[in-house]
């Protein structure tokens, strides 16, 4: 079976010339005189026909570069891209349109640029319209719109034809939520009929929901490939990663990859959910009051320690977060060898599925400032649906029902 893509040790380097002089003498003698900038480096990998594929990385990996490349907008230095069947990709914002045309006018001209004919573009001129939504400014020039409307009328010629392969940047971010939620419905029916999909995105949900692999770049590299949920917490306690802080990948017994970074002067010792007798549970019922037991060791003195969880299920989804700092309980001027003990406590309003504990030791509201450890898969545990009425969703939100005739 072809792939859908196939991008086989990719590199791009710059070219960098210590004065413009040295340019041209390079030109005319033919003797190298520049320092090469590598930016991509042995970039290898597949997306198979109907697979998702997250791109994820710090500002400046090369994420971008990398997708230039895959669509044919710029050179590589090494390796090639082979793809296989329509591509529709959507990158840089407006990328394509004039400012002066009108929108009609540079639906025509993408389109074209996309490998439609005119006749098929005419044909689906009023879908992309509907789908759109801009109204009258569909006749207006391009520079009138706001980066919404740029965003809202690309996606809609992008995505016109069903692509064997669409490709994603960050530019979805700009358009508003009820966009978005379109948007991403396009795309999981697009999924459904066959598509293969390269997105690149922060937001650890878009990822996890729609993709079933996500590749982490570092520096040009590929740092990380495989299930979104593990690349996401690596790409979480990467981003946190400081001076003298280390990152410890390994595998647990039901073979889910657990990823533990930080410094290393305090640490969770123990984690444990009970029930409303003091019991550990490993099974939860549907609403159950559970209390989540953390016992904190400290190694050296710090002036200042907050700690957080948060509970995912089984995708790796966010369920629930918070941590002392937001429930507003201080916890000052610890000391080494001191040892802690937190009782949380709250009804388990969860679904019935599989869910993890994560937690977090750190300074001020999140971990990414001094982060003492950060701790993935802390904790599962099963919630089941033992007494309460049966319904759907990841959560138990009680209802009280009125009925007037």
């Amino acid at each position: 079976m072809t792939n859908a893509l196939t991008v086989s040790h990719i590199g791009k380097a710059y070219k960098h010339y210590p004065n413009k002089w040295l340019r041209i003498w390079e030109w005319l003698t033919g003797r190298v005189t520049h320092e090469k900038t590598w930016v991509l480096k042995d970039i290898d990998f597949t997306v198979k026909p109907g697979e998702a594929v997250g791109i994820i990385g710090v500002n400046g990996a090369g994420k971008s570069t990398l997708l230039k490349i895959i669509t044919g907008t710029t050179q590589s230095t090494a390796g090639g891209v082979q793809r296989g069947g329509r591509v529709a990709a959507l990158l840089e914002l407006g990328m394509g349109f004039h400012p002066d045309f009108t929108g009609r006018q540079n639906v025509y001209m993408a389109g074209q640029l996309l490998g439609l004919s005119v006749s098929e573009i005419s044909e689906r001129i009023a879908s992309i319209e509907e789908f759109a939504e801009i109204g009258e400014y569909i006749d207006r020039p391009v520079r009138l719109y706001s980066s919404g409307m740029q965003m809202r009328l690309a996606f809609s010629v992008a995505t016109a034809i069903r692509p064997d392969l669409l490709i994603v940047d960050e530019a979805l971010s700009v358009g508003d939520a009820y966009f978005q939620h379109k948007s991403f419905d396009r795309i999981r029916q697009f999924r459904e009929q066959g598509t293969s999909l390269l997105i690149v995105s922060h937001d650890r949900s878009a990822i996890q929901s729609l993709c079933d692999r996500a590749i982490l770049l570092e520096k040009g590299l590929v740092r990380l490939d495989g299930k979104p949920e593990e690349v996401m917490d690596y790409y979480n306690a990467l981003i946190a990663e400081r001076e003298n802080s280390s990152i410890d990948v390994k595998v647990l017994g039901d073979g889910r990859v657990q990823t533990v970074s930080g410094s290393g002067e305090v640490r969770v010792t123990t984690l444990q959910l009970l029930n409303a007798a003091g019991e550990s549970l490993e099974v939860v019922n549907v609403g159950e009051p559970v209390t989540l037991i953390a016992e904190i060791e400290c190694y050296e003195d710090i002036p200042d320690l907050v700690f957080g969880y948060l509970i995912k299920d089984r995708l790796g989804q966010e369920i629930f977060g918070t941590n002392t700092y937001h429930m507003r309980h201080e916890i000052k001027q610890v000391r080494k060898g001191e040892k802690i003990e937190l009782r949380i406590s709250f009804p388990a309003n969860f679904g019935p599925g599989s869910y993890s504990v994560s937690t977090a030791l750190h300074v001020a509201d999140t971990h990414l400032g001094t982060n003492y450890e950060w701790r993935d898969l802390a904790l599962m545990f099963n919630v089941i649906n033992i007494n309460r009425d049966s319904f759907i969703g990841s959560n138990w939100l009680p209802p009280k029902l009125e009925c007037k005739r």
